[in-house]
């Protein structure tokens, strides 16, 4: 590196640049392998391990990283303890029922619902707070004693609710958070709560049902909310992500291609909803997909509270809601669109964040103007620059003469208007996290069979790897340090690989050993010191190209060196995901998603014979000691 260097040029290079450059001059031997293939030396080289071996240990990580596991249970370092807090049917409520697998859809209504996601911990006081979590979706093998085999009215409301959103508080008793179900708070939010549209498609047309013709006033629920985001004014965001496997049809309907580019069939998923609730049966209500695929607002702290679905954040398949307010007080939240192909979303609110005055904020997210993200860069680098193009009506081609009649059809529609202005295809962009210096935002892109195989979802710059089995995150920096900035500069943090049995690309970066391999990065959230804490929703089989990774885990990154370390490891057959923490970083809140999924061998968290459970992990260091320090 040049002595003569700028500074300021020094300050604004990408951080995974400089911790490669450290080592040796990175550019030199990659122009030496040649651009065709230049990232699988990168990766594959033995200058390219060097590179990693040579990185500086993380000042950020205290802690001894743990071995891959295939036990059905949690497991966490030396001087950690794993606990349950709550897990699917358990009380909310001083009169709940006790868990039960016959349990009825009255019993359910009163208990936690099912499959565990993205959560947020917001703090009352010392000894008193509020989880909010979301209650994704369903596991029918265990949720029913038949296993969803001729579905019941009761059922399905039973099924509709264990999702949604489930509001606890919580008290610390003797250092540990703990349920309170006598908590004022507690709340059930399901598939068939009120609430209501907000913004730009609020009152068009296709929104309108005859249960509701005002097309916004009363739409009934949230279901298969993913990830989540929350606000400095208190508020938390739920994003619904898989809204078109619940829809079929009783009869021959001619579903077009905004139906298709959605999901949208005449078969479900198998839930049966739509026998017993004709909302989701498309033959029947033909606008209520449109009315999900949302981000929707919810107050926990004002039980008789109405959510509210925010249409000027766009429709598709939300993962999360990444949230910052940007030096000059917009408000930015990014998104991700959790389908393979699919693309990388950021809002800019039209009016400003004012400190202090919460009810000035409330709809902060009402109006303003999204974005999707364009990658540029060479081929064979891991690093480019971007743009973010403007999806507003009469701009980029969004226009009549293109099939977009309004900014209500280009929110309904985000997908199809994000293709017309050529936005870029990515390998499922899942979570979002802002870093803790509020320059760098990182995005989990978590696997895509078809990349490379499929016409329109050809190799990029930034999704390079042909089917790419394993996923990898990718990193951006404002321009300017300015998130509402046209431009931005990118690289890729991490490509996660089996380095054991791969070579070149599918081996993964230099930061992926033996001893911290994993697949499927989906959740990622970031502690007030800036570790990055990644986990994974990926093959579990611990065979062919995925051995040695054992079940789904949760590792912990150094941003800056590029450190990657093993953390926890799940039970049999369950996706890691959800995570929050207490304000002094001494409690995380961890989500055990579907153990024993399809009936696998798991019976977590109970042992025995027990029905496995969906369940939020309370962990703790022994000496009471700050999580991962």
């Amino acid at each position: 590196m040049s002595k003569h260097i700028d500074q300021r040029q020094l300050d604004n290079e990408p951080e995974f640049n400089r911790f490669i450059d450290a080592a040796m001059n990175r550019r030199h031997f990659l122009r030496a392998a040649g651009a065709a293939g230049s990232v699988a030396f990168f990766a594959a080289s033995p200058v390219a391990k060097a590179v990693a071996g040579s990185m500086d240990k993380s000042k950020l990580m205290g802690f001894e990283a743990i071995p891959a596991s295939t036990a059905d249970t949690v497991v966490v370092p030396d001087g950690y303890v794993a606990e349950t807090l709550i897990s699917w049917g358990d009380a909310l409520f001083p009169n709940s029922p006790k868990f039960s697998q016959s349990n009825d859809s009255k019993a359910q209504e009163m208990q936690y619902g099912d499959n565990t996601d993205g959560m947020t911990f917001f703090p009352l006081s010392d000894d008193r707070a509020v989880l909010v979590a979301n209650n994704e979706y369903t596991n029918n093998e265990y949720l029913y004693t038949h296993q969803g085999k001729n579905i019941s009215a009761d059922d399905v409301r039973k099924g509709q609710a264990a999702h949604g959103v489930s509001i606890i508080e919580l008290v610390k008793k003797d250092g540990k958070w703990e349920v309170n179900t006598e908590g004022r708070l507690n709340r059930k939010i399901t598939a068939y709560t009120p609430m209501e549209m907000t913004g730009p498609a609020r009152g068009d047309d296709l929104l309108k049902t005859k249960a509701d013709p005002e097309g916004g006033e009363t739409i009934l629920g949230t279901y298969n909310n993913c990830a989540n985001g929350q606000t400095p004014w208190g508020t938390y965001l739920a994003c619904e992500e898989n809204f078109n496997g619940y829809f079929a049809a009783s009869e021959e309907v001619d579903l077009g291609p905004t139906y298709k580019r959605y999901g949208i069939k005449d078969k479900d998923w198998g839930y049966d909803w739509w026998k017993h609730d004709e909302r989701f049966d498309v033959a029947k209500t033909p606008n209520e997909p449109h009315r999900f695929g949302w981000v929707v607002e919810i107050d926990p702290m004002d039980p008789n509270s109405k959510p509210k679905k925010r249409s000027a954040l766009g429709r598709f398949k939300h993962e999360n809601a990444a949230l910052t307010i940007n030096k000059d007080g917009h408000v930015v939240v990014y998104l991700g669109d959790d389908e393979r192909g699919e693309h990388l979303y950021k809002f800019v609110s039209k009016n400003k964040y004012k400190p202090g005055t919460h009810a000035s904020n409330r709809d902060l997210l009402e109006e303003g103007t999204l974005y999707v993200a364009k990658f540029d860069g060479k081929e064979g680098e891991l690093n480019g620059k971007g743009e973010w193009v403007e999806l507003t009506f009469g701009k980029n081609g969004l226009t009549p003469e293109n099939g977009f009649k309004s900014q209500a059809e280009v929110m309904i529609f985000a997908r199809e208007a994000a293709t017309q202005v050529g936005a870029t295809t990515m390998d499922r962009p899942e979570w979002v996290a802002v870093h803790p210096d509020n320059k760098h935002v990182f995005c989990t892109l978590t696997n895509n069979k078809y990349r490379g195989v499929r016409e329109n979802q050809p190799l990029n710059v930034a999704n390079p790897r042909e089917k790419n089995p394993y996923g990898h995150i990718i990193r951006w920096e404002p321009q300017g340090g300015d998130h509402t900035a046209s431009d931005f500069k990118w690289d890729i943090f991490v490509m996660a690989g089996n380095p054991e049995v791969q070579e070149g690309l599918m081996a993964g970066t230099p930061n992926i050993n033996k001893d911290n391999m994993f697949n499927s990065p989906d959740g990622i959230g970031f502690d007030g010191a800036g570790r990055l804490w990644i986990q994974t929703d990926g093959k579990y089989s611990n065979e062919g190209k995925f051995a040695g990774m054992g079940n789904n885990q949760m590792l912990c990154a150094d941003p800056k060196t590029g450190e990657i370390r093993r953390f926890l490891t799940g039970p049999i057959a369950c996706e890691i995901t959800g995570l929050t923490f207490s304000p002094d970083y001494k409690t995380m809140f961890v989500g055990i998603q579907h153990p024993g999924e399809d009936l696998a061998p798991s019976h977590f968290p109970d042992g025995g014979d027990s029905v496995p459970r969906s369940t939020v992990m309370r962990i703790t260091r022994k000496d009471g000691g700050v999580i991962g320090a």
